[in-house]
């Protein structure tokens, strides 16, 4: 179930939501307005011939105030907005449609998995012919939020559970060399 405005603001006054810095205008009727931050992550391509999901990816950090993405061009950033979620909700991170509306797609992977604590990283990618110019904290995306039907039994950063992710202040880049992946011996 998709949680309304009412709901959204009756469990962040609760504090088993957390959202913050949050403004009365960042609620909209089932979500969060989200604002871009001033931290980012581009791929440094001089320093690599390719990227592989075996090895960590380098990056050049930048942090300003905007940042203009050139033609079909990708970077990271990251959400002026830290949260938390509690063991039964989830959290879905969907662009805004004006925003997609000017060819800027973006993305997390979709899904903030409950319990996850920290900031948002963004994957932005520019579909359009020309640059697109981004500002730190205009409204970007927005935080839906859904309720599980039970509480997660190992929530994201549960003691024991790798959680790359967990606390993260800034943009992350991929930490997918990471993985531990299985072997099925079929």
């Amino acid at each position: 179930m998709i949680l309304s405005d009412g709901e959204i603001k009756k469990l962040l006054l609760s504090g088993d939501l957390v959202c913050r810095p949050l403004t009365d205008e960042s609620i909209q009727p089932a979500s969060i307005d989200c604002r871009l931050g001033d931290h980012f992550l581009v791929v440094d391509d001089a320093h690599m011939e390719s990227i592989s999901l075996g090895e960590e990816i380098k990056y050049r950090e930048i942090k300003t105030k905007s940042i203009t993405i050139p033609p079909h061009s990708f970077l990271l950033g990251t959400t002026m907005e830290y949260i938390e979620l509690p063991e039964n909700l989830i959290a879905f991170v969907e662009g805004r449609s004006s925003i997609g509306r000017m060819g800027l797609f973006i993305q997390n992977a979709g899904w903030v998995d409950p319990g996850f604590k920290g900031k948002i990283t963004l994957e932005l990618y520019n579909a359009n012919s020309l640059p697109i110019k981004l500002e730190a904290g205009r409204r970007i995306c927005q935080f839906v939020f859904g309720r599980m039907g039970f509480r997660a039994e190992v929530p994201y950063g549960a003691p024991g559970k790798k959680s790359k992710y967990q606390g993260q202040m800034n943009t992350v880049g991929s930490r997918v060399f990471k993985d531990v992946e299985t072997d099925s011996k079929e």
